[in-house]
C-alpha cells in the first residue's frame, strides 16, 4: 500500500506557488481545442501503418488514465499544489488520448470497432504506483514526463510534414508534456533543498530501474516496445543521452555525486513491483 510522507509547511507552500504559476501560464499560452486547433482536413490516409501502430500504442497507454490519477491522488490529497496539479494533468492527458484517437479515425488508420477493441483489452491489467511516497513519485514522474516528451518529439521528427494534422497533434502534445516535466523539475529542486541526501538516493533508485508506465500490460507489449526501439523513438541509449543527462544537468547534480551517494540513516521505503 502506498504511504504518504508529509511535506513540511514551507515545501507545501512552495509547491502551491509552483502550481499557480504552472496553471496561469497554461491558461495564457497552452490551452488548445481539439476541433479547431488541428488541421483535420490535412490528415494523410497514406501515412505509413507503422506510424499508426505507434500512435495506437500511445493511445493504449493513455487509457490507463484512471489508474494514473486514481492511485496518485490519495498520496497527494493533503498537499493542495500536488493534488491540484494531478487534476489538471489528468485533464490534459485526457485531451491527448482523445486527439490521438481522433487522428486514427479521421486518417482511416483505424475504425471505431478497432478502437473499441483497444479500449477493451488495454485496461485488463491494472497499473500500480512504481514508488510508494510522494518524493519517490516526484522523481519517477519527472523522468517519465521527459521520456514521454521524447517519444512524441521523435515520432514527430520521423513523420516530418507528410501528415500536417498528425504533426500538429504531436506538437501540441509535446508542448504539454514538456510543461509537465518543467513543473516536476521545479518540485524536485524544492526536495533537493529540503533533503538533498534523501532525494538523491531516491532519484538514484528511480534512474537505475526506470521503465515507462504500463508498457508491460499492453497486448503484444514486446512487439510494441520493439517497434518504438526500431524506429529510434525511444531506447536505452536515448534514455541516457536525452533523459538522464539533461535531468542531472538541470538539477545541478554531478554523476559522481549520484553514483557515490551512500544510504542515509533514515531508510527509504522500498519501491512497489511494476
Amino acid at each position: 500500500m502506498a504511504v504518504t510522507v508529509p511535506d513540511g509547511p514551507a515545501l507545501n507552500a512552495g509547491i502551491w506557488k509552483l502550481y499557480r504559476e504552472f496553471f496561469e501560464l497554461a491558461e495564457r499560452r497552452r490551452r488548445w481545442i481539439l476541433e479547431t486547433d488541428v488541421p483535420w482536413d490535412q490528415c494523410n490516409p497514406n501515412t505509413p501503418p507503422e506510424i499508426a501502430d505507434v500512435v495506437e500504442s500511445f493511445c493504449a497507454v493513455e487509457l490507463f488514465l484512471p489508474d494514473f490519477v486514481g492511485k496518485a491522488l490519495p498520496m497527494a490529497r493533503t498537499v493542495r499544489g500536488r493534488a491540484w496539479f494531478l487534476a489538471n494533468w489528468g485533464y490534459e492527458e485526457s485531451k491527448h488520448s482523445l486527439v490521438l484517437q481522433e487522428w486514427l479515425l479521421r486518417s482511416g488508420a483505424r475504425t471505431e470497432n478497432q478502437l473499441e477493441e483497444v479500449a477493451n483489452w488495454a485496461v485488463v491489467g491494472e497499473w500500480q504506483l512504481p514508488q510508494d511516497d510522494v518524493r519517490g513519485m516526484t522523481c519517477y514522474t519527472m523522468c517519465q514526463e521527459l521520456a514521454t516528451w521524447l517519444h512524441y518529439r521523435n515520432l514527430r521528427l520521423l513523420l516530418g510534414n507528410t501528415d500536417p494534422a498528425l504533426n500538429k497533434i504531436l506538437s501540441l502534445i509535446s508542448i504539454d508534456e514538456r510543461a509537465h516535466y518543467d513543473f516536476y523539475v521545479k518540485v524536485m529542486k524544492l526536495h533537493l533543498a529540503d533533503d538533498r541526501a534523501g532525494t538523491l538516493e531516491q532519484l538514484k533508485r528511480v534512474l537505475n530501474g526506470f521503465a515507462m508506465p504500463v508498457t508491460h500490460l499492453l497486448a503484444d507489449s514486446a512487439r510494441r516496445t520493439a517497434a518504438v526501439k526500431n524506429m529510434n523513438i525511444f531506447n536505452e541509449a536515448l534514455f541516457y543521452s536525452d533523459v538522464l543527462v539533461p535531468i542531472l544537468t538541470t538539477l545541478g547534480i554531478d554523476k559522481a555525486e549520484l553514483r557515490n551517494r551512500a544510504l542515509q540513516k533514515k531508510s527509504l521505503p522500498p519501491t512497489t513491483p511494476r
